[in-house]
């Protein structure tokens, strides 16, 4: 990945079970997937979890691009 995804975003099995986390926190990339989902901005992100920065945020939805970018995707029961 790259410089600005390994900054921010990691993954280790001790930590939400692997998931891909902004670092140094346990809010995971599927948390900030799933609150943009839901009509949710940055900036409302931001107010609810206030250690977290917009590059932070953006680099999620960043890694979370890359990611289905570089798999096949199935839905199953959606």
């Amino acid at each position: 990945m790259s410089n600005e995804i390994d900054a921010f975003i990691q993954s280790d099995p001790d930590i939400m079970m692997g998931k891909p986390v902004i670092r140094g926190t346990r809010i995971t990339v599927e948390l900030i997937l799933e609150k943009v989902a839901a009509g949710e901005s940055i900036e409302q992100i931001q107010q609810e979890h206030p250690h977290i920065s917009t590059e932070q945020i953006r680099t999620a939805l960043k890694y979370a691009a890359l990611v289905f970018k570089s798999d096949v995707v199935h839905l199953v029961g959606v």
